[in-house]
């Protein structure tokens, strides 16, 4: 698939991407949003113990970060708005069944979800 091919493909896409606040995954996160502002809908499944600390995490780990630089520059003072109109995020983890989610959050998921991409990982570095 060529650039284009893939602006196209992700074209009022809803993706769900697990790891969100990992180093893959903010490069993911930053392309589409700042190479197809179409995309429908992004869940950033956030390790963390309820939506109130995912949101904390995501906003420190992930759209803080200067990786972001671009998009902010490009949407300036809607920045805010179009991430919160662009990103629905998920607190939960992939060590848990069904991701730690409830059936709710799973049926609605469902029905929206075009692309699933699995970037989570746990990471120890050991300094033995």
């Amino acid at each position: 698939m060529d650039f284009e091919s893939i602006t196209e493909f992700l074209a009022n896409k809803t993706i769900f991407v697990t790891g969100a606040t990992g180093f893959i995954a903010k490069i993911l996160v930053e392309k589409i949003l700042r190479i197809q502002p179409n995309v429908n809908k992004l869940y950033l499944l956030v390790r963390a113990r309820d939506a109130q600390a995912a949101h904390v995490r995501l906003q420190h780990e992930v759209l803080a970060k200067e990786l972001f630089k671009v998009v902010r520059e490009k949407w300036g003072a809607n920045f805010e708005s179009f991430v919160s109109d662009k990103i629905t995020v998920v607190a939960g983890d992939t060590s848990y069944e069904n991701l730690g989610l409830t059936v709710d959050q799973l049926k609605e998921m469902h029905k929206d979800i075009d692309v699933v991409i699995n970037v989570a990982a746990t990471t120890k570095f050991d300094e033995r």
